[in-house]
């Protein structure tokens, strides 16, 4: 398996509508209980994601992304 890349990091001028909830507490949860709880604590975006994805790197403002191997999360990150 590939290194994981670093996450994306807001620009500077993001502005202040995401959660300030910890992307590191979602790891190890079941993605269905991850994803609850995430749109519960105010993510208006949650993504799905397998770990080995090839995605875009673009920083979304209010989304928070799962990678999922089984149906664990395995890395979580804003943006």
């Amino acid at each position: 398996m590939a290194p994981e890349p670093a996450a994306p990091q807001p620009p500077d001028d993001a502005p202040e509508d995401a959660p300030e909830d910890a992307p590191e507490d979602y790891v190890g949860l079941g993605a269905e209980e991850a994803e609850r709880r995430a749109r519960a604590r105010g993510w208006p975006s949650v993504r799905r994601l397998e770990p080995d994805a090839i995605i875009t790197m673009e920083y979304v403002v209010g989304r928070l992304n799962l990678a999922v191997e089984g149906d664990r999360v395995v890395r979580c990150w804003a943006g």
